[in-house]
């Protein structure tokens, strides 16, 4: 099977999406570990960030898996990050935390931050976590279904190098800009996870394609006139679409105001790519908010949050947002995942 890409129409073969390893969950820690400190990441900044790779990998997100291992041990390379920064955190109001990533890899920073954001959530009601200088977060649900865990409301927010254009404009202002929340459960996990960006699909799924020469749906991206186009290239070369039209730019908008501006992170119109070598390090930002649901609810946020999801699924085949993840994670615990061996040659040479 062949595909045309890029302007000049190179063909080239697709990868067989079939070519498949199966790992275990350690397996993929141990193996992202092994290749961002073979790239000159510290242990400690590792860690946070292989323990997250198997964690996405889980949850069925493989564009933001093992296949961006090579980007992190790349851009580590080059200097677009500080592997061996060393987050600094402040408080500068009793219910507000800010950490500097210090040009380093978010994960480390996000763990700075909850480490004290958790316990001045259920102090206050409610605590706010600013972080500047940082980098892409991954999977933005899997650092807010951490908040759940902890029985607090997690909401996040994080901007991204500009790619969406404003309504009626063609230059692109906002990036992808997702947000997520997740809400507690009685067992222990979340039991709403809503985990969306300002883009009709991430920026990575586009380049996860281009990477392994695979067209895209039509209303996934926007060449460089501003077209729908199936090309990957041409899309990373135009815009992405919103999700929604013009309610997707106001999203990216929300999201850059409070992940960049409140935070005094960089504008996405300013920050470097997260893909290739141009450019230093993004400095761009994230923004969690942790809500205590005892201090507002008055005890029945429980009560209320059963009763909303029973009202879904009592509807057939309706999903609340997060089953899918929760499946996916339920199977890679027992089964483990299945990965691209392209993906894991790449991996695995860098490990060595």
């Amino acid at each position: 099977m062949f595909i045309f890409r890029g302007s000049g129409h190179r063909l080239l073969p697709a990868i067989d999406m079939n070519d498949t390893e199966t790992l275990s969950l350690d397996d993929i820690r141990d193996l992202s570990m092994r290749a961002l400190v073979g790239a000159g990441t510290s242990e400690a900044n590792a860690m946070p960030l292989a323990i997250a790779t198997a964690a996405t990998e889980a949850d069925g997100v493989a564009s933001h898996g093992l296949a961006y291992v090579p980007v992190y041990a790349e851009h580590v390379r080059c200097g677009k990050v500080d592997g061996r920064a060393r987050p600094s955190l402040a408080r500068p109001r009793p219910a507000v935390l800010a950490v500097d990533a210090a040009s380093g890899f978010a994960h480390p920073a996000i763990d700075t931050g909850f480490e004290a954001l958790v316990p001045l959530a259920r102090e206050q009601g409610i605590a706010v976590l600013a972080i500047s200088n940082s980098y892409n977060c991954g999977v933005l649900g899997y650092h807010t279904a951490r908040l759940a865990r902890a029985g607090l409301l997690g909401l996040g927010f994080t901007n991204a190098p500009a790619s969406i254009a404003p309504s009626g404009g063609e230059r692109p202002i906002v990036g992808t800009n997702p947000f997520s929340v997740a809400a507690p459960g009685d067992d222990g996990e979340p039991a709403v996870l809503i985990d969306q960006s300002a883009s009709a699909i991430a920026k990575s799924e586009i380049m996860k394609r281009s990477r392994e020469g695979r067209s895209i749906p039509l209303g996934w991206g926007l060449d460089a006139n501003g077209e729908p186009t199936t090309d990957p290239d041409a899309a990373l070369k135009g815009s992405m679409a919103p999700s929604g039209g013009y309610k997707g730019v106001g999203v990216g908008l929300l999201v850059e105001l409070l992940a960049a501006a409140m935070t005094g992170a960089t504008l996405g119109i300013d920050a470097s790519p997260f893909s290739g070598t141009a450019g230093g390090p993004p400095g761009t930002g994230q923004c969690f908010i942790a809500i205590d649901p005892a201090a507002t609810s008055g005890g029945a946020f429980a009560e209320r949050l059963a009763a909303l999801v029973a009202a879904i699924r009592e509807q057939g085949g309706a999903r609340v947002p997060g089953d899918g993840r929760a499946g996916h994670r339920a199977r890679a615990a027992t089964h483990g995942v299945a990965v691209a061996t392209a993906t894991l040659e790449r991996v695995r040479e860098l490990a060595r």
